[in-house]
């Protein structure tokens, strides 16, 4: 009876369907993969996020909505790992809809890093780490934008020193030279939007609390 009414708890938590989910698309990602070694590559990071969610779940529990944001996330980048950033399938979607000289799916996951990640860090920081609000809410955007440039270095340690044959793929600059500029810029651009879009929210949240003591 007790493991009965464990696996029900379990279940019965948001955040087992949310890691479900991923463990479908990232399966799907692998199985369906056109080129296995770029998504091995592709892949590192995401299970060094995956042990970092692991290991710290029983000090720190994010709540479900930053949960469901980090799945999202998550789930584009490892769906983007499946054909390959530079010709995945949706992007070639998003290409013809924008009459795009390129496939746009590279950028759609550096906005999405951006945008997506962002709640995720200042709650992590405010109520993790005890910040002060005003602080935990700028730090965000100053991380998200030196994790982007940090990982266009990796980018190229990766494409010009360890993985030589697979850098063309991991990169997916798509003949652009600008490309690395553009994506951290674009993930700049997204993690913006999503500290203004809170701040009102959190002004708006403020301002109906005193009208109601009032």
């Amino acid at each position: 009876m007790k493991l009965y009414s464990s696996v029900i708890t379990v279940m019965g938590h948001k955040f087992f369907w949310y890691g479900l989910l991923f463990v479908v698309v990232w399966l799907d990602s692998l199985i369906g993969t056109t080129d296995l070694n770029n998504w091995l590559i592709e892949n590192t990071l995401t299970v060094i996020a995956l042990l970092f969610l692991i290991l710290t779940f029983k000090k720190y529990k994010f709540s479900n909505f930053s949960y469901l944001l980090i799945c999202i996330f998550l789930c584009l980048h490892v769906y983007g790992s499946k054909y390959t950033y530079a010709h995945n399938n949706f992007g070639y979607w998003l290409q013809d809809i924008m009459h795009s000289s390129r496939n746009q799916y590279d950028r759609l996951v550096h906005f999405s890093f951006g945008l997506l990640l962002y709640y995720p860090l200042q709650e992590f920081l405010f109520k993790g780490f005890k910040i002060t609000k005003q602080i935990a809410l700028k730090i965000p955007v100053l991380i998200i934008l030196s994790a982007s440039g940090l990982y266009e270095i990796i980018e190229w340690l990766v494409a010009d020193i360890f993985f030589v044959e697979e850098g063309v793929s991991y990169l997916g600059t798509q003949g652009d030279v600008w490309d690395s500029q553009k994506d951290m810029a674009i993930a700049f651009f997204g993690v913006v939007i999503a500290s203004t879009l809170y701040y009102v929210y959190s002004k708006l949240i403020n301002t109906r609390k005193d009208s109601i003591l009032i």
